[in-house]
């Protein structure tokens, strides 16, 4: 009979190794509770999701709120109905004050400023 130190030993320097019989079917019973831990465990992941999105839906009704995706679509068909008809890309919302209306703005600045001179110098910057 050898010893525990002796028989490490000798399967270190490539002798047989014992072999439990039953060592296969106990890797197939540990590898089938692993499978059956991992579809436990997703299947409550799940469950946990749904009941987060049901949350999340009465939070969007109660505040009017909208999915993510549901914005992202509702825009994306709002900048190709604009472009629909246009053959270049569509324009970028100008802020007022930097169009071609700067015209209207000038001359009330202008007014303004009339306003605060003096009698003889509006009389020279109306003619």
């Amino acid at each position: 009979m050898k010893s525990g130190a002796t028989k490490d030993m000798g399967k270190m320097l490539g002798g047989e190794e014992e072999k439990d019989p039953d060592a296969s079917k106990k890797e197939e019973e540990r590898q089938e509770a692993l499978r059956q831990q991992e579809e436990e465990r997703k299947a409550k992941h799940a469950r946990m999701e749904a009941e987060r999105e049901k949350v999340r839906q009465t939070i969007r009704d109660k505040y009017g709120l909208k999915k993510k995706e549901e914005k992202e679509a509702e825009e994306k068909a709002a900048m190709e109905q604009a472009c629909e008809g246009s053959l270049t890309r569509p324009k970028k919302a100008i802020p007022r004050g930097c169009g071609d209306n700067d015209e209207e703005d000038e001359e009330s600045i202008l007014d303004t400023v009339l306003k605060f001179l003096p009698g003889p110098l509006q009389d020279m910057f109306k003619k």
